[in-house]
C-alpha cells in the first residue's frame, strides 16, 4: 500500500477541472450535482496515470473521460484510481454541490440576511438553507419546491439570451420575502450594468475559491473556462493569481482532474438520488473538502 503523501499546505501548483457546470443554469438542468476538482501531481505522475488507466481500460478512444471509468466493465480501474494504490490519495481535492441546496442558501443569503455584494458570492448554506431545502419539499412538494429555486434562479439570471423572472411576478408569488426585493433589484441592476462581475449563482465560483484556499498553492493550471474572465479571478483570488488555462489533452495534470471531478460527480449524483454505491462512496469520501455544499454526512471526510 502506497503511503499518504501530506493533504492540502502550501504547494507549488495544481491542476483543475469540473463536471455538472451549466453555470446559473441550476435548476432542471442536465445535473444535480456540481464538482470541481484539485490535483497535485508532478506531469510525469499524472502521464504515468493516464497510462496506466490505458492499460487497464484498452479503449481505443483516443482521449479518456470520467464515462469510460464509470462502465460496469471497467469498476476495477475506478477502484484502483481512487483506492489507497492508486497514485491520488494525499494528491487530491474535490468540491462537491448539491445545486438545490446550493440554490436555497443563495435564498437565506439574499432573501432573509440581505447580504451585499460581492460578501455573498462566497457565503455556503447554513443549518437554516438546509432547513429551508428540506421543509420546502415537505410542504410544497418536488416539483413545487423545485418551482420556486427555478423561478428565483431566473429572477438573478442575467445572460442576454436569457429572459428571466421578473422582479414583479416572483414576489407576487414570494410575498413572504417582499422585504428582500429593493435589496434584490439593486443587486440584478448591478449584475445587468456591468456583465464582467461574477454571477452569485455559478457554483464554480466559489468552488475555485475554495479549492484554492484548501491547497494553498503558487500557480494554477486550469481547464478552459469562458467564464473565469480576469476581472472575475481578480475580484475571488485577489489580483496577481497565477492562473493560467490549458486544454485538458494538453496537461495530464488537467486530464487526471477531469476524470476525479466526472467520477466524482456521478457517484455523488447517485448517492443523492437514494441509489449510491456503498464501495465508490467510501473511496470518494476521503477527497471531499467539508466546504462542499452537501447535506448527508456520508461524503464528508
Amino acid at each position: 500500500m502506497r503511503p499518504r503523501r501530506a493533504f492540502a499546505g502550501d504547494v507549488a501548483e495544481i491542476a483543475c477541472d469540473e463536471s455538472g457546470s451549466e453555470g446559473e443554469n441550476l435548476i432542471g438542468a442536465n445535473t444535480d450535482v456540481f464538482a470541481h476538482a484539485g490535483v497535485r501531481l508532478t506531469v510525469a505522475e499524472a502521464a504515468g496515470c493516464v497510462a496506466e488507466l490505458r492499460e487497464r481500460i484498452r479503449s481505443p478512444a483516443l482521449e479518456y473521460k470520467a464515462n469510460h471509468l464509470l462502465r460496469s466493465k471497467n469498476r476495477a480501474a475506478l477502484v484502483w484510481l481512487l483506492g489507497p494504490s492508486g497514485p491520488l490519495p494525499g494528491a487530491a481535492s474535490v468540491l462537491l454541490a448539491d445545486k438545490a441546496l446550493f440554490v436555497a442558501g443563495k435564498v437565506v443569503d439574499l432573501l432573509v440576511d440581505e447580504v451585499p455584494y460581492p460578501e455573498c458570492l462566497t457565503r455556503r448554506p447554513d443549518a437554516r438553507a438546509l432547513a429551508l431545502h428540506r421543509d420546502g419539499m415537505r410542504t410544497h412538494g418536488a416539483a413545487g419546491w423545485t418551482e420556486f429555486l427555478r423561478s428565483f434562479t431566473d429572477l438573478l439570471r442575467t445572460s442576454p439570451r436569457h429572459e428571466g423572472t421578473s422582479s414583479a411576478e416572483f414576489f407576487a408569488r414570494a410575498g413572504q420575502f417582499a422585504r428582500a426585493r429593493p435589496h434584490v433589484e439593486e443587486l440584478r441592476a448591478e449584475l445587468l450594468a456591468n456583465p464582467k462581475l461574477v454571477p452569485p449563482l455559478d457554483p464554480l465560483m466559489p468552488a475555485l475559491v475554495d479549492t484554492v484556499a484548501h491547497w494553498r498553492p503558487a500557480a494554477v493550471v486550469h481547464d478552459e473556462q469562458q467564464s473565469l474572465t480576469p476581472e472575475r479571478l481578480d475580484l475571488l483570488l485577489g489580483p496577481g493569481r497565477d492562473l493560467r488555462f490549458v486544454d485538458s489533452r494538453a496537461d495530464p495534470r488537467v486530464q487526471v482532474a477531469d476524470f476525479l471531478a466526472g467520477v466524482a460527480r456521478r457517484i455523488a449524483e447517485d448517492h443523492l438520488h437514494g441509489h449510491g454505491d456503498a464501495e465508490l462512496t467510501g473511496l470518494l469520501q476521503p477527497y471531499v473538502l467539508p466546504a462542499s455544499v452537501w447535506a448527508a454526512a456520508l461524503l464528508r471526510p
